[in-house]
């Protein structure tokens, strides 16, 4: 079994689109980014790509490449997932935001990741208590952990 820790934050941003875990949350700011700034996808990606000893979300999709600018993350993951050998036996996320509350779309984002990955996962939220840039609600960040079964 490896272990992989990701992590990832983006700014909010106007006039972009809100997207965590694959799923659009109606917001009135989105999160600025190369591509579409999902910062669960991301720290999910790094998570995998840490598991199986791979590098990090830049090393596979550069943001100087104009071919990622505006990617769908979930797209990002499933081709990420093909590189990782190995069966992925779970993933374990927290986001942290002042903004929006997470609670509606759980279980949407939690089945997005799912069916990417082909395995279990939990997505939690929870606030900064009003401390630093993310209380302050300048953006989102993410923690997640991801176990693979190398054998």
């Amino acid at each position: 079994m490896s272990v992989g820790i990701g992590y990832d934050s983006h700014r909010f941003a106007e006039g972009r689109r809100l997207v965590l875990g694959g799923v659009e949350i109606e917001h009135a700011r989105g999160l600025a980014g190369h591509s579409d700034a999902d910062v669960l996808t991301h720290a999910v990606i790094d998570a995998l790509l840490g598991a199986a000893g791979m590098g990090d979300i830049g090393t596979l999709f550069p943001d100087d490449e104009d071919r990622w600018r505006d990617a769908d993350s979930i797209d990002l993951l499933r081709t990420a997932v093909g590189t990782v050998s190995g069966r992925i036996v779970n993933v374990d996320a927290t986001l942290v935001c002042e903004e929006p509350r997470i609670g509606p779309f759980r279980a949407e984002m939690e089945r997005a990741l799912a069916e990417a990955t082909s395995a279990r996962v939990s997505v939690k939220a929870t606030t900064n208590e009003g401390m630093g840039w993310i209380g302050r609600g300048e953006g989102i960040a993410c923690i997640a952990v991801a176990c693979v079964d190398s054998e």
